[in-house]
């Protein structure tokens, strides 16, 4: 999920991401200091595990053995579930799968930061109400003015090359601190699941991100953090296009979004970006709900999981209320549908990688 740099995400997502920031009581002002990111998780790099050694982060439940069991029968030669491994495909959401999205969509935190850094160069700005609510941590001002927001947004977010945009992702990244943790946010991810990425490569799976949030901002880092490389990312994108700068060809960045890679947007962009419908689906939110149903309705095994957040010590819990990563009609979906619930306070013995909160 994601708030992108137009009306027709903020549409949908923006009043309630501020509303969350609001009742969290949180400044939207970023905190700053160097830090390094995680060491890259290299697939290649990973033994290929047995199943008694697999996902020593994940409590022995039912979670656990339906995943190894679901590895087990695509993987093993003669089986009637027996899956090529061309066909192999596991897809991830990102925010709130494979890291953590509250209080806030972490891409939203960093397009109110390039408001911010764009603002001297736009001084017509101070008389925008959504810029003086921001300015002044004012959240109601903010939800009564999104499409001023969104306006903002767009303008701070585009007119630079990818390669120019790509550096800034990467420094705010560098610097930015999450505000409950004080940690990098490269930092929250979740540890189950960079093993149940290697695990699923080492048994020849191809893995993919499918996520609300726009490719631009998952591709920096994505093969860093999970050992997926910026070609196996979908998601939400911003249209570019050509032109020559200083007699250099470059792609440069335009208001307005080019595609959304959520709810049923989520299986267009698989076939797209694919070809091949998945074999496994990993999401935790209503928004991950046509992507499940996509990956399990076809035919041959498969499996459908969903990330349930109920570890309020250790993260955060929420599900049917909450305004960021809501999970709801889903979770209902996961009960008729036979669907694999992970329970975070129960499934996950570790959260985050060692280190780290």
């Amino acid at each position: 999920m994601t708030m992108a740099a137009t009306s027709a995400i903020l549409a949908s997502h923006t009043r309630k991401a501020i509303a969350a920031l609001a009742l969290a009581g949180l400044a939207l002002a970023g905190c700053s200091t160097s830090a390094t990111a995680p060491t890259a998780q290299d697939a290649a790099a990973q033994p290929v595990q047995t199943a008694q050694s697999a996902l020593p982060s994940w409590r022995d439940g039912a979670a656990r053995q339906a995943l190894l069991k679901f590895v087990a029968d695509v993987t093993r030669p003669g089986s009637p579930g027996f899956v090529p491994p061309e066909e192999r495909v596991a897809v991830f959401d990102n925010d709130g799968t494979l890291w953590s999205e509250q209080p806030l969509y972490f891409q939203f935190f960093f397009l109110l930061d390039q408001i911010r850094a764009a603002a001297p160069q736009h001084p017509e700005w101070r008389n925008n109400p959504a810029f003086k609510a921001l300015m002044a941590n004012d959240m109601q001002g903010l939800m009564r003015n999104e499409k001023q927001l969104a306006t903002l947004i767009a303008r701070a977010n585009s007119g630079m090359t990818v390669d120019e945009y790509d550096r800034t992702i990467r420094d705010w990244l560098a610097k930015s601190r999450h505000p409950k943790f004080n940690r990098p946010y490269t930092e929250l991810v979740y540890q189950p699941q960079l093993e149940l990425l290697s695990y699923l490569r080492a048994n020849g799976f191809k893995t993919y991100i499918v996520s609300g949030g726009t490719i631009d901002f998952m591709r920096p880092w994505s093969q860093a953090i999970y050992g997926i490389p910026p070609e196996q990312v979908i998601g939400s994108s911003q249209a570019v296009r050509y032109q020559v700068r200083d007699g250099k060809p470059v792609l440069v960045r335009d208001p307005k979004l080019d595609f959304i890679d959520d709810g049923p947007g989520k299986p267009v962009g698989i076939y797209r970006h694919i070809g091949r419908r998945p074999i496994l689906a990993v999401g935790n939110s209503d928004g991950d709900l046509q992507m499940l149903e996509y990956t399990t309705g076809g035919e041959g095994p498969r499996l459908g999981v969903l990330v349930h957040h109920d570890d309020a010590e250790r993260e955060f819990a929420y599900d049917r209320q909450s305004r960021v990563g809501k999970l709801d009609k889903a979770l209902d979906a996961a009960r008729v549908k036979g669907w694999t619930v992970v329970s975070m306070k129960r499934d996950w013995q570790q959260v985050y990688p060692a280190g780290k909160p």
